[in-house]
Protein backbone atom coordinates (compact mmCIF):
# COMPACT_ATOMS: atom_id res chain seq x y z
CA UNK A 1 0.00 0.00 0.00
CA UNK A 2 1.41 3.38 -1.01
CA UNK A 3 2.07 5.90 1.77
CA UNK A 4 -0.13 8.97 1.86
CA UNK A 5 1.35 12.21 0.60
CA UNK A 6 2.25 14.46 3.55
CA UNK A 7 1.57 18.15 3.11
CA UNK A 8 1.71 21.36 5.10
CA UNK A 9 -0.81 24.20 5.26
CA UNK A 10 0.49 27.77 5.09
CA UNK A 11 -1.72 30.34 6.83
CA UNK A 12 -0.57 33.96 6.76
CA UNK A 13 -2.91 36.74 7.79
CA UNK A 14 -1.30 40.18 8.10
CA UNK A 15 -2.53 43.20 10.00
CA UNK A 16 -3.91 44.78 6.80
CA UNK A 17 -6.22 41.84 6.17
CA UNK A 18 -8.88 42.49 8.78
CA UNK A 19 -11.81 40.09 8.85
CA UNK A 20 -9.75 37.23 7.42
CA UNK A 21 -9.97 34.21 9.70
CA UNK A 22 -6.88 31.98 10.02
CA UNK A 23 -9.19 29.15 11.07
CA UNK A 24 -11.12 29.54 7.79
CA UNK A 25 -7.92 29.26 5.73
CA UNK A 26 -6.68 26.26 7.72
CA UNK A 27 -9.99 24.42 7.41
CA UNK A 28 -10.16 25.16 3.69
CA UNK A 29 -6.68 23.68 3.24
CA UNK A 30 -7.50 20.64 5.37
CA UNK A 31 -10.64 19.89 3.38
CA UNK A 32 -8.77 20.15 0.08
CA UNK A 33 -6.08 17.77 1.39
CA UNK A 34 -8.81 15.38 2.54
CA UNK A 35 -10.43 15.45 -0.90
CA UNK A 36 -7.06 14.56 -2.47
CA UNK A 37 -6.40 11.78 0.05
CA UNK A 38 -3.39 13.58 1.54
CA UNK A 39 -2.25 13.74 5.15
CA UNK A 40 -1.77 17.15 6.76
CA UNK A 41 1.52 16.86 8.66
CA UNK A 42 2.27 20.50 9.53
CA UNK A 43 0.47 23.83 9.97
CA UNK A 44 2.54 26.99 9.49
CA UNK A 45 0.61 29.80 11.14
CA UNK A 46 1.73 33.39 10.57
CA UNK A 47 -0.68 35.88 12.12
CA UNK A 48 -0.03 39.62 11.85
CA UNK A 49 2.94 39.06 9.52
CA UNK A 50 3.46 41.22 6.46
CA UNK A 51 4.02 39.46 3.13
CA UNK A 52 6.57 41.97 1.83
CA UNK A 53 9.41 39.63 2.76
CA UNK A 54 8.82 36.26 4.44
CA UNK A 55 12.10 34.39 3.95
CA UNK A 56 13.47 35.52 7.30
CA UNK A 57 10.51 34.35 9.39
CA UNK A 58 11.10 31.33 11.66
CA UNK A 59 8.00 29.61 10.25
CA UNK A 60 9.36 30.02 6.71
CA UNK A 61 12.75 28.57 7.65
CA UNK A 62 11.04 25.63 9.38
CA UNK A 63 8.80 25.00 6.38
CA UNK A 64 11.72 24.99 3.94
CA UNK A 65 13.68 22.69 6.25
CA UNK A 66 10.71 20.30 6.35
CA UNK A 67 10.61 20.36 2.52
CA UNK A 68 14.32 19.57 2.26
CA UNK A 69 14.06 16.73 4.81
CA UNK A 70 11.05 15.28 3.03
CA UNK A 71 8.76 15.63 6.04
CA UNK A 72 6.25 17.32 3.74
CA UNK A 73 6.10 17.08 -0.06
CA UNK A 74 3.59 19.84 -0.71
CA UNK A 75 2.32 23.14 0.68
CA UNK A 76 -1.30 24.30 0.51
CA UNK A 77 -2.20 27.99 0.76
CA UNK A 78 -5.23 30.06 -0.19
CA UNK A 79 -3.49 32.30 -2.75
CA UNK A 80 0.01 33.14 -4.02
CA UNK A 81 -0.09 36.53 -2.28
CA UNK A 82 -0.49 34.69 1.05
CA UNK A 83 2.76 32.83 0.40
CA UNK A 84 4.76 35.85 -0.76
CA UNK A 85 4.02 39.23 -2.28
CA UNK A 86 7.65 39.65 -3.27
CA UNK A 87 8.18 38.27 -6.81
CA UNK A 88 11.81 37.39 -6.15
CA UNK A 89 10.84 35.33 -3.11
CA UNK A 90 8.05 33.58 -4.99
CA UNK A 91 10.53 32.56 -7.68
CA UNK A 92 12.91 31.36 -4.98
CA UNK A 93 10.15 29.29 -3.36
CA UNK A 94 9.32 27.70 -6.72
CA UNK A 95 12.99 26.80 -7.34
CA UNK A 96 13.35 25.19 -3.90
CA UNK A 97 10.11 23.23 -4.19
CA UNK A 98 10.89 21.97 -7.68
CA UNK A 99 14.43 20.97 -6.70
CA UNK A 100 13.02 18.90 -3.82
CA UNK A 101 10.17 17.36 -5.86
CA UNK A 102 7.60 19.15 -3.72
CA UNK A 103 4.32 20.70 -4.83
CA UNK A 104 2.81 24.16 -4.46
CA UNK A 105 -0.99 24.27 -4.14
CA UNK A 106 -2.63 27.70 -4.45
CA UNK A 107 -6.39 27.31 -4.10
CA UNK A 108 -7.56 30.71 -5.39
CA UNK A 109 -5.44 30.48 -8.55
CA UNK A 110 -6.36 26.77 -9.03
CA UNK A 111 -2.68 25.80 -9.08
CA UNK A 112 -1.74 22.31 -7.93
CA UNK A 113 1.66 21.30 -9.25
CA UNK A 114 0.94 17.66 -8.37
CA UNK A 115 -1.57 17.72 -11.24
CA UNK A 116 -0.77 17.81 -14.98
CA UNK A 117 -2.37 21.22 -15.48
CA UNK A 118 -0.67 22.61 -12.40
CA UNK A 119 2.76 21.51 -13.60
CA UNK A 120 2.51 24.23 -16.23
CA UNK A 121 2.97 26.66 -13.33
CA UNK A 122 6.55 25.51 -12.84
CA UNK A 123 7.17 26.10 -16.55
CA UNK A 124 5.84 29.65 -16.30
CA UNK A 125 7.76 30.29 -13.08
CA UNK A 126 10.97 29.02 -14.68
CA UNK A 127 10.45 31.44 -17.58
CA UNK A 128 9.87 34.30 -15.13
CA UNK A 129 12.97 33.36 -13.15
CA UNK A 130 15.06 33.22 -16.29
CA UNK A 131 13.80 36.64 -17.36
CA UNK A 132 14.52 38.03 -13.89
CA UNK A 133 18.08 36.71 -13.89
CA UNK A 134 18.74 37.93 -17.42
CA UNK A 135 17.36 41.37 -16.65
CA UNK A 136 19.53 41.78 -13.56
CA UNK A 137 22.74 40.57 -15.18
CA UNK A 138 22.27 41.86 -18.75
CA UNK A 139 24.75 44.71 -18.39
CA UNK A 140 27.38 42.45 -16.89
CA UNK A 141 26.90 39.84 -19.62
CA UNK A 142 27.17 42.44 -22.35
CA UNK A 143 30.66 43.37 -21.20
CA UNK A 144 32.01 39.80 -20.96
CA UNK A 145 32.43 39.03 -24.71
CA UNK A 146 34.07 42.42 -25.28
CA UNK A 147 36.61 41.85 -22.49
CA UNK A 148 37.19 38.26 -23.64
CA UNK A 149 37.90 39.34 -27.23
CA UNK A 150 40.40 41.86 -25.88
CA UNK A 151 42.12 39.08 -23.94
CA UNK A 152 41.34 40.70 -20.61
CA UNK A 153 40.31 38.93 -17.41
CA UNK A 154 36.59 38.18 -17.13
CA UNK A 155 36.76 36.84 -13.60
CA UNK A 156 37.37 33.38 -12.22
CA UNK A 157 40.66 31.60 -11.62
CA UNK A 158 43.36 31.42 -14.27
CA UNK A 159 44.57 27.92 -15.22
CA UNK A 160 47.60 26.46 -13.50
CA UNK A 161 50.77 27.82 -15.12
CA UNK A 162 49.31 31.22 -15.98
CA UNK A 163 48.58 34.57 -14.38
CA UNK A 164 47.21 37.95 -15.40
CA UNK A 165 49.60 40.91 -15.61
CA UNK A 166 48.37 44.29 -16.85
CA UNK A 167 45.12 42.63 -17.94
CA UNK A 168 46.98 40.13 -20.14
CA UNK A 169 47.36 36.36 -19.67
CA UNK A 170 51.05 35.46 -19.28
CA UNK A 171 53.01 32.38 -18.22
CA UNK A 172 53.65 31.95 -14.48
CA UNK A 173 57.29 30.83 -14.36
CA UNK A 174 56.77 29.06 -11.01
CA UNK A 175 53.74 26.99 -12.03
CA UNK A 176 54.39 26.41 -15.74
CA UNK A 177 57.06 23.66 -15.19
CA UNK A 178 54.54 21.65 -13.13
CA UNK A 179 51.91 21.98 -15.87
CA UNK A 180 54.43 20.86 -18.50
CA UNK A 181 55.59 17.93 -16.36
CA UNK A 182 51.97 16.77 -16.16
CA UNK A 183 51.88 16.19 -19.95
CA UNK A 184 55.26 14.47 -19.95
CA UNK A 185 54.21 12.08 -17.18
CA UNK A 186 50.98 11.24 -18.95
CA UNK A 187 52.78 10.40 -22.20
CA UNK A 188 55.03 8.10 -20.16
CA UNK A 189 52.43 6.32 -17.98
CA UNK A 190 49.22 6.96 -19.94
CA UNK A 191 47.24 6.91 -16.67
CA UNK A 192 45.80 9.99 -14.94
CA UNK A 193 45.84 8.43 -11.48
CA UNK A 194 49.54 7.58 -11.88
CA UNK A 195 50.29 11.15 -12.99
CA UNK A 196 48.56 12.51 -9.89
CA UNK A 197 50.42 10.02 -7.68
CA UNK A 198 53.81 10.94 -9.19
CA UNK A 199 53.20 14.69 -8.86
CA UNK A 200 52.18 14.32 -5.23
CA UNK A 201 55.20 12.09 -4.50
CA UNK A 202 57.47 14.83 -5.91
CA UNK A 203 55.95 17.27 -3.44
CA UNK A 204 53.88 19.27 -5.92
CA UNK A 205 50.48 20.59 -4.88
CA UNK A 206 47.57 22.41 -6.49
CA UNK A 207 47.30 26.18 -6.29
CA UNK A 208 45.07 25.66 -3.23
CA UNK A 209 47.74 23.60 -1.47
CA UNK A 210 45.92 20.26 -1.90
CA UNK A 211 47.29 17.01 -3.40
CA UNK A 212 46.55 16.51 -7.09
CA UNK A 213 43.62 14.23 -7.93
CA UNK A 214 43.00 12.37 -11.18
CA UNK A 215 40.06 14.72 -11.83
CA UNK A 216 42.30 17.77 -11.48
CA UNK A 217 44.85 16.19 -13.81
CA UNK A 218 42.12 15.42 -16.38
CA UNK A 219 40.81 18.98 -16.33
CA UNK A 220 44.28 20.49 -16.78
CA UNK A 221 45.31 18.06 -19.51
CA UNK A 222 42.16 18.90 -21.51
CA UNK A 223 42.47 22.66 -21.06
CA UNK A 224 43.49 24.15 -24.43
CA UNK A 225 45.36 27.03 -22.78
CA UNK A 226 48.47 24.83 -22.48
CA UNK A 227 48.79 24.60 -26.30
CA UNK A 228 48.33 28.36 -26.73
CA UNK A 229 44.55 28.70 -27.21
CA UNK A 230 42.58 30.48 -24.50
CA UNK A 231 38.84 29.68 -24.39
CA UNK A 232 36.54 32.26 -22.79
CA UNK A 233 32.83 33.06 -22.42
CA UNK A 234 31.95 29.35 -22.66
CA UNK A 235 30.15 28.74 -19.35
CA UNK A 236 27.29 30.30 -17.42
CA UNK A 237 26.06 29.69 -13.88
CA UNK A 238 22.24 29.64 -14.14
CA UNK A 239 21.65 29.49 -10.38
CA UNK A 240 24.11 30.86 -7.80
CA UNK A 241 25.91 28.06 -6.00
CA UNK A 242 25.25 25.51 -8.78
CA UNK A 243 27.78 24.06 -11.22
CA UNK A 244 28.33 26.15 -14.36
CA UNK A 245 26.78 25.00 -17.64
CA UNK A 246 28.24 25.22 -21.14
CA UNK A 247 26.97 27.99 -23.38
CA UNK A 248 26.25 27.34 -27.09
CA UNK A 249 29.53 26.96 -28.99
CA UNK A 250 28.59 29.93 -31.15
CA UNK A 251 29.14 32.17 -28.10
CA UNK A 252 32.57 30.75 -27.22
CA UNK A 253 35.53 33.02 -27.78
CA UNK A 254 39.08 31.88 -28.53
CA UNK A 255 42.23 33.97 -28.56
CA UNK A 256 45.92 33.11 -28.56
CA UNK A 257 48.06 32.97 -25.44
CA UNK A 258 51.62 31.81 -24.69
CA UNK A 259 51.84 27.98 -24.95
CA UNK A 260 53.39 25.75 -22.29
CA UNK A 261 53.59 22.60 -24.45
CA UNK A 262 53.55 22.05 -28.19
CA UNK A 263 50.28 21.43 -30.01
CA UNK A 264 51.53 17.95 -30.97
CA UNK A 265 52.06 16.94 -27.33
CA UNK A 266 48.66 18.32 -26.29
CA UNK A 267 46.90 16.53 -29.14
CA UNK A 268 48.61 13.21 -28.40
CA UNK A 269 47.69 13.33 -24.69
CA UNK A 270 44.06 14.12 -25.49
CA UNK A 271 43.92 11.42 -28.18
CA UNK A 272 45.05 8.82 -25.64
CA UNK A 273 42.50 10.06 -23.08
CA UNK A 274 39.71 10.03 -25.66
CA UNK A 275 40.41 6.44 -26.67
CA UNK A 276 40.52 5.27 -23.04
CA UNK A 277 37.27 7.04 -22.18
CA UNK A 278 35.54 5.53 -25.20
CA UNK A 279 36.84 2.03 -24.44
CA UNK A 280 35.91 1.96 -20.76
CA UNK A 281 32.72 3.99 -20.93
CA UNK A 282 29.99 1.95 -19.27
CA UNK A 283 26.63 1.63 -20.89
CA UNK A 284 24.08 3.30 -18.65
CA UNK A 285 20.36 2.87 -18.53
CA UNK A 286 19.05 3.88 -21.91
CA UNK A 287 16.58 6.76 -21.85
CA UNK A 288 15.56 6.54 -25.48
CA UNK A 289 12.44 4.41 -24.99
CA UNK A 290 8.89 5.66 -24.83
CA UNK A 291 8.03 4.29 -21.36
CA UNK A 292 11.49 4.65 -19.76
CA UNK A 293 11.37 5.43 -16.04
CA UNK A 294 7.71 4.39 -15.65
CA UNK A 295 8.04 0.60 -15.76
CA UNK A 296 8.14 -1.13 -12.36
CA UNK A 297 8.38 -4.73 -11.27
CA UNK A 298 5.93 -6.12 -8.70
CA UNK A 299 8.89 -6.33 -6.30
CA UNK A 300 8.92 -2.50 -6.25
CA UNK A 301 12.09 -1.98 -8.29
CA UNK A 302 12.14 -0.01 -11.53
CA UNK A 303 12.81 -1.95 -14.72
CA UNK A 304 15.40 -0.57 -17.14
CA UNK A 305 16.93 -1.37 -20.51
CA UNK A 306 20.50 -2.12 -19.48
CA UNK A 307 21.99 -3.44 -22.71
CA UNK A 308 21.64 -3.08 -26.46
CA UNK A 309 18.77 -5.60 -26.48
CA UNK A 310 15.52 -3.58 -26.17
CA UNK A 311 14.16 -5.39 -23.09
CA UNK A 312 12.99 -3.95 -19.76
CA UNK A 313 14.79 -5.92 -17.07
CA UNK A 314 14.35 -6.33 -13.29
CA UNK A 315 17.70 -7.70 -12.21
CA UNK A 316 16.73 -8.83 -8.67
CA UNK A 317 13.67 -10.79 -9.95
CA UNK A 318 15.05 -11.72 -13.39
CA UNK A 319 11.73 -10.51 -14.82
CA UNK A 320 11.86 -9.21 -18.41
CA UNK A 321 9.53 -7.81 -21.06
CA UNK A 322 10.36 -6.62 -24.57
CA UNK A 323 10.13 -2.86 -25.16
CA UNK A 324 8.13 -3.38 -28.36
CA UNK A 325 5.64 -5.67 -26.59
CA UNK A 326 5.03 -3.21 -23.76
CA UNK A 327 4.66 -0.29 -26.19
CA UNK A 328 2.07 -2.26 -28.15
CA UNK A 329 0.18 -3.24 -24.99
CA UNK A 330 0.16 0.35 -23.76
CA UNK A 331 -1.15 1.69 -27.05
CA UNK A 332 -3.82 -1.01 -27.49
CA UNK A 333 -5.11 -0.64 -23.94
CA UNK A 334 -5.16 3.16 -23.94
CA UNK A 335 -8.45 3.30 -25.85
CA UNK A 336 -10.27 1.58 -23.00
CA UNK A 337 -9.38 4.53 -20.76
CA UNK A 338 -10.71 7.18 -23.09
CA UNK A 339 -14.13 8.64 -23.67
CA UNK A 340 -15.76 9.52 -26.96
CA UNK A 341 -16.01 13.16 -28.06
CA UNK A 342 -19.65 13.16 -26.98
CA UNK A 343 -18.78 11.73 -23.55
CA UNK A 344 -15.95 14.26 -23.11
CA UNK A 345 -18.34 17.08 -24.00
CA UNK A 346 -21.00 15.78 -21.60
CA UNK A 347 -18.41 15.33 -18.86
CA UNK A 348 -17.10 18.88 -19.28
CA UNK A 349 -20.62 20.31 -19.26
CA UNK A 350 -21.52 18.29 -16.16
CA UNK A 351 -18.41 19.38 -14.29
CA UNK A 352 -18.82 23.00 -15.33
CA UNK A 353 -22.44 22.90 -14.17
CA UNK A 354 -21.47 21.46 -10.79
CA UNK A 355 -18.82 24.14 -10.32
CA UNK A 356 -21.38 26.86 -11.10
CA UNK A 357 -23.89 25.36 -8.64
CA UNK A 358 -21.28 25.20 -5.88
CA UNK A 359 -20.07 28.74 -6.63
CA UNK A 360 -23.66 30.05 -6.51
CA UNK A 361 -24.21 28.34 -3.16
CA UNK A 362 -20.90 29.70 -1.88
CA UNK A 363 -21.88 33.22 -2.94
CA UNK A 364 -25.28 32.86 -1.26
CA UNK A 365 -23.81 31.62 2.03
CA UNK A 366 -21.12 34.34 1.95
CA UNK A 367 -23.77 37.02 1.41
CA UNK A 368 -25.95 35.66 4.20
CA UNK A 369 -22.96 35.59 6.56
CA UNK A 370 -22.18 39.22 5.71
CA UNK A 371 -25.80 40.26 6.39
CA UNK A 372 -25.87 38.41 9.71
CA UNK A 373 -22.54 40.00 10.74
CA UNK A 374 -23.99 43.43 10.01
CA UNK A 375 -27.19 42.55 11.91
CA UNK A 376 -25.22 41.44 14.96
CA UNK A 377 -23.11 44.61 14.82
CA UNK A 378 -26.28 46.75 14.72
CA UNK A 379 -27.84 44.86 17.63
CA UNK A 380 -24.72 45.41 19.73
CA UNK A 381 -24.71 49.12 18.88
CA UNK A 382 -28.39 49.44 19.84
CA UNK A 383 -27.77 47.63 23.11
CA UNK A 384 -24.78 49.84 23.94
CA UNK A 385 -26.83 52.95 23.14
CA UNK A 386 -29.58 51.76 25.45
CA UNK A 387 -32.15 51.58 22.68
CA UNK A 388 -32.59 47.81 23.13
CA UNK A 389 -33.28 46.19 26.50
CA UNK A 390 -31.54 43.04 27.69
CA UNK A 391 -34.39 40.62 26.99
CA UNK A 392 -35.13 41.84 23.47
CA UNK A 393 -31.37 41.85 22.71
CA UNK A 394 -31.02 38.22 23.82
CA UNK A 395 -34.02 37.12 21.76
CA UNK A 396 -32.58 38.61 18.56
CA UNK A 397 -28.84 38.22 19.17
CA UNK A 398 -28.60 34.54 20.13
CA UNK A 399 -30.30 33.07 16.99
CA UNK A 400 -28.27 35.37 14.73
CA UNK A 401 -25.01 34.36 16.42
CA UNK A 402 -25.81 30.64 16.22
CA UNK A 403 -26.76 30.94 12.55
CA UNK A 404 -23.56 32.88 11.78
CA UNK A 405 -21.43 30.17 13.39
CA UNK A 406 -23.11 27.53 11.25
CA UNK A 407 -22.49 29.56 8.11
CA UNK A 408 -18.86 30.25 9.04
CA UNK A 409 -18.32 26.51 9.46
CA UNK A 410 -19.99 25.84 6.13
CA UNK A 411 -18.00 28.45 4.16
CA UNK A 412 -14.59 26.70 4.12
CA UNK A 413 -16.27 23.40 3.23
CA UNK A 414 -18.00 24.95 0.22
CA UNK A 415 -14.83 26.80 -0.77
CA UNK A 416 -12.80 23.57 -0.56
CA UNK A 417 -15.33 21.78 -2.81
CA UNK A 418 -15.05 24.56 -5.40
CA UNK A 419 -11.24 24.49 -5.16
CA UNK A 420 -11.16 20.73 -5.68
CA UNK A 421 -13.59 20.77 -8.61
CA UNK A 422 -11.77 23.58 -10.42
CA UNK A 423 -8.33 22.01 -10.12
CA UNK A 424 -9.61 18.54 -11.04
CA UNK A 425 -11.49 19.99 -14.00
CA UNK A 426 -8.38 21.76 -15.30
CA UNK A 427 -6.24 18.64 -14.89
CA UNK A 428 -8.83 16.38 -16.50
CA UNK A 429 -9.13 18.71 -19.48
CA UNK A 430 -5.34 18.62 -20.05
CA UNK A 431 -5.15 14.85 -19.68
CA UNK A 432 -8.18 14.04 -21.81
CA UNK A 433 -6.91 16.22 -24.65
CA UNK A 434 -3.41 14.74 -24.49
CA UNK A 435 -4.69 11.17 -24.18
CA UNK A 436 -7.01 11.57 -27.19
CA UNK A 437 -4.11 12.98 -29.22
CA UNK A 438 -1.97 10.07 -28.14
CA UNK A 439 -4.37 7.47 -29.49
CA UNK A 440 -5.81 9.15 -32.59
CA UNK A 441 -2.60 10.70 -33.85
CA UNK A 442 -0.11 8.11 -32.59
CA UNK A 443 1.37 7.16 -36.00
CA UNK A 444 2.04 10.81 -36.89
CA UNK A 445 3.37 12.06 -33.55
CA UNK A 446 7.15 12.53 -33.16
CA UNK A 447 8.83 10.64 -30.33
CA UNK A 448 9.31 13.75 -28.18
CA UNK A 449 5.60 14.63 -28.30
CA UNK A 450 4.54 11.06 -27.51
CA UNK A 451 6.90 11.04 -24.56
CA UNK A 452 5.57 14.37 -23.26
CA UNK A 453 1.96 13.18 -23.42
CA UNK A 454 2.77 9.86 -21.75
CA UNK A 455 4.60 11.66 -18.95
CA UNK A 456 1.49 13.79 -18.46
CA UNK A 457 -1.05 10.99 -18.19
CA UNK A 458 0.93 8.00 -16.90
CA UNK A 459 1.59 7.47 -13.21
CA UNK A 460 3.04 3.96 -13.17
CA UNK A 461 3.25 0.72 -15.15
CA UNK A 462 3.72 -2.45 -13.10
CA UNK A 463 4.80 -5.70 -14.74
CA UNK A 464 3.80 -8.89 -12.97
CA UNK A 465 4.29 -12.54 -13.82
CA UNK A 466 0.87 -12.86 -15.44
CA UNK A 467 -0.48 -9.31 -15.62
CA UNK A 468 0.45 -5.74 -16.40
CA UNK A 469 -1.05 -2.85 -14.42
CA UNK A 470 -1.25 0.60 -16.02
CA UNK A 471 -2.06 3.47 -13.64
CA UNK A 472 -2.93 6.81 -15.17
CA UNK A 473 -2.62 10.15 -13.37
CA UNK A 474 -6.30 10.94 -13.84
CA UNK A 475 -8.90 9.86 -16.37
CA UNK A 476 -12.52 10.12 -15.20
CA UNK A 477 -15.17 7.72 -16.38
CA UNK A 478 -18.30 9.07 -18.04
CA UNK A 479 -20.22 9.06 -14.76
CA UNK A 480 -17.66 10.57 -12.42
CA UNK A 481 -15.92 13.87 -12.00
CA UNK A 482 -14.59 13.77 -8.47
CA UNK A 483 -13.28 11.14 -6.12
CA UNK A 484 -10.33 9.03 -7.13
CA UNK A 485 -7.59 11.00 -8.81
CA UNK A 486 -6.16 7.93 -10.54
CA UNK A 487 -7.47 5.06 -12.61
CA UNK A 488 -5.83 1.70 -12.92
CA UNK A 489 -6.31 -0.92 -15.59
CA UNK A 490 -5.03 -4.47 -15.17
CA UNK A 491 -4.34 -6.52 -18.28
CA UNK A 492 -4.11 -10.30 -17.83
CA UNK A 493 -1.31 -11.72 -19.95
Amino acid sequence: MEAKKSVGIWVRVSTDMQGDSPIHHEKRGRLYAEAKGWEVAKIYMLEDFTGKSVMGYPQTKQMLEDIRKGEISGLIFSKLARLARNTIELLEFADIFKANNADLISLDESIDTSSPAGRLFYTMIAAMAQWEREEISSRIKASIPIRAKMGKSIGGLTPLGYKFENNQLVIDEKEAPVRKLMYELFLKYKRKKTVAKELNAMGYRTRGGLPFSDMAVTRLLKDTTAKGIRRANFTVTPVPGKHPELKPESEWIYYPCPPIVSEEIWNECNRIMGEKEKKFQKKGRLGTFLLSGMVHCTCGKKMYVYHAAPVYDCRPCKKRIAVADLDEIYQSQLKSFLMTDRQVSDFNKSTDSKIKVKEALLAKVTKEAEVLSKTIENLVNLRVAGELDKDRFAVQYRPAEDRLKLLENQLPELQAEVDFLKIQYASSDVILTDAKNLYDRWPDLPFEEKRTIIETITEKITVGTEDISIKLSYLPTFSENTGKSQREHVLMC
